[in-house]
């Protein structure tokens, strides 16, 4: 599979691992990573969201989990080759068994969603099967600082269940961005962030595309210091 360039990095990819895609890159420049220190970031995949947020952030460590064996291999050689290395770690685990004494600023996942699939590596990338909802959410609280956030994107359908789960384990609603695929179109996915502290709800639309293959003014400027884009596109 061909790896994918970006501007500061480039992203190995495997057929066995679940590939880079629009939701990572959304919340890869969309969490709120400005006043973290300390990140962490559940289910790894490739490395491409703490690879983006190492690069909008230049004080902030990282630790990246992942259960998926070549994924944890993939992330760790993704992070060696980026110039940005030595503030990333990858390390092999399960988070539901995760256990430290360090506690995080951000807390960031593009978690699993889909209740079915064929393949195994969907099955571990993409089901409630590895982890659930509410055991990213409890597990999350354990680990944020004081005013550290949880940031996750999750499809449209499961808002309410997430934010009905994190409000039972003392988690705030501080932001909700909108996801529109195209202009004119239904929310498809939420970009959502909790904190230990109740403040005033952010809300916010996001528009990926402004017509069919054609990315928004509001894409392009969001992904501009990423994105190698086209000529044209």
């Amino acid at each position: 599979m061909k790896p994918f360039t970006f501007k500061q990095f480039q992203i190995q990819q495997s057929k066995d691992v679940f590939r880079v895609g629009t939701d990572g890159v959304l919340l890869g420049a969309l969490a709120d990573v400005n006043f973290a220190f300390h990140v962490l970031e559940v289910g790894t995949g490739t490395g491409l969201i703490s690879l983006m947020l190492a690069q909008r952030n230049l004080q902030t460590d990282f630790l990246g989990l992942d259960i998926n064996e070549g994924a944890v291999a993939l992330t760790r050689l993704n992070f060696e080759n980026a110039p940005f290395h030595a503030r990333l770690k990858n390390i092999h685990q399960d988070f539901k068994t995760f256990e430290t004494e360090q506690k995080f600023d951000l807390i960031v996942s593009n978690p699993p969603y889909f209740e079915e699939s064929g393949s195994d590596k969907d099955k571990i990338a993409r089901q409630t099967v590895e982890l659930n909802f509410r055991q990213l959410i409890v597990q999350s609280a354990r680990f944020l600082t004081e005013h550290g956030l949880l940031s996750v994107i999750i499809p449209v359908e499961a808002g309410e269940v997430f934010i009905s789960i994190a409000e039972e384990n003392n988690l705030f609603l501080n932001r909700r961005v909108h996801i529109k695929g195209i202009e004119n179109s239904k929310t498809k996915r939420l970009v959502l962030e909790f904190s230990l502290t109740g403040k005033k709800l952010l809300e916010s639309e996001f528009i990926i595309e402004k017509s069919p293959r054609k990315y928004s003014d509001q894409y392009l400027e969001l992904t501009k210091e990423f994105h190698v884009f086209k000529e044209g596109i």
